[in-house]
């Protein structure tokens, strides 16, 4: 089958990759013509518009940042619905609104054509080595239908329900991500103000009841001084945005998510809205005139797992 592939940001370029590398035809578009220019070198084909790459390929994927940029692609004026084959299948790999998802399914399953959202989760370190994870919504025929395809790219494959289930379980997973980063801040100051080794620190998060996996990421390159995770402010505040949002439109009264909702806009608000979002430490090391740094920690997160095929995690019932 051959792939057409919209958006080669930090994650979609590679998830684009990982189906490259692993032997797939590939079709790309994206705004910047540089990240086109650097596919095409690896061995991918250009499409001049969201429309003309649909009219190559079997599957079309969508990793964009916002449900805007997804909606523009699919229903804009050269978008890729107006072509969109019965048969062909539409994988939206954004972190999206459910119900963009399920208001653009519909118009998907009119042309006769099959929607899924699978979001990813894992880190852009592996994304690259396609070891991610990845939900997936949608009917299980679909699901069967992209399986291998999500293997080439995922690691850990979740089939979460119908359409829309995989979208909502994302932007749960990425407000506790923030929740983990906003606590680790406070507690990384908190060490580094008590004069503690923070080396040590570090090791005694990772080894104890406190430990999570943004600790053991994000926690390294905000102590390398990078503060580089791929990931920034605007993006955090999309998404625990979409989480709170989820929470009203059922009558939750939460409180711990406005609260972070708030850190991060305050930060979006001082350092900008592209400011790495490990760098809502800032915030904290500002006031209390430190630096919160350790010795040998790494710029950038690194995947050192091998690339393995990618399986289907089944719940337990």
């Amino acid at each position: 089958m051959k792939i057409g592939f919209i958006g080669l940001g930090n994650v979609g370029g590679k998830l684009a990759g990982s189906l490259l590398r692993n032997g797939h035809e590939v079709v790309v578009r994206d705004l910047n013509d540089d990240l086109v220019l650097a596919f095409e070198r690896l061995g991918a084909a250009r499409a001049n518009s969201p429309r003309d790459l649909a009219a190559k390929v079997d599957i079309i994927i969508t990793c964009l940042p916002s449900p805007a940029a997804s909606a523009a692609v699919a229903e804009g004026a050269d978008g890729f619905l107006q072509v969109l084959r019965p048969g062909q299948v539409w994988l939206e790999m954004s972190t999206t609104d459910h119900t963009e998802v399920l208001r653009l399914g519909e118009r998907v399953a009119a042309r006769g054509g099959m929607m899924m959202d699978c979001p990813v989760s894992g880190g852009c370190h592996r994304a690259d080595t396609g070891n991610i994870a990845i939900f997936a919504g949608g009917s299980r025929d679909a699901f069967e239908t992209v399986f291998p395809i999500l293997a080439t790219m995922g690691r850990r494959i979740l089939h979460t329900g119908p359409l829309g289930t995989a979208s909502r379980l994302k932007v749960v997973t990425n407000y506790l991500c923030t929740v983990h980063l906003a606590a680790l801040a406070e507690a990384l100051t908190v060490c580094k103000v008590a004069d503690m080794d923070m080396n040590t620190a570090y090791e005694a998060i990772r080894i104890s009841s406190g430990n999570s996996f943004v600790h053991e990421t994000e926690s390294q390159v905000i102590l390398n001084g990078s503060r580089d995770i791929n990931f920034t402010m605007d993006l955090v505040i999309k998404d625990v945005g979409l989480f709170d949002q989820l929470a009203q439109d059922h009558n939750v009264p939460l409180e711990i998510s406005p609260l972070v909702l708030n850190i991060f806009k305050d930060g979006q608000a001082r350092y900008g809205p592209r400011e790495h979002s490990p760098n809502i430490i800032r915030r904290l090391e500002e006031p209390c005139g430190v630096k919160v740094l350790g010795q040998g920690f790494p710029a950038e997160m690194v995947d050192d797992e091998p690339e393995e095929p990618g399986y289907e995690v089944v719940p337990k019932r």
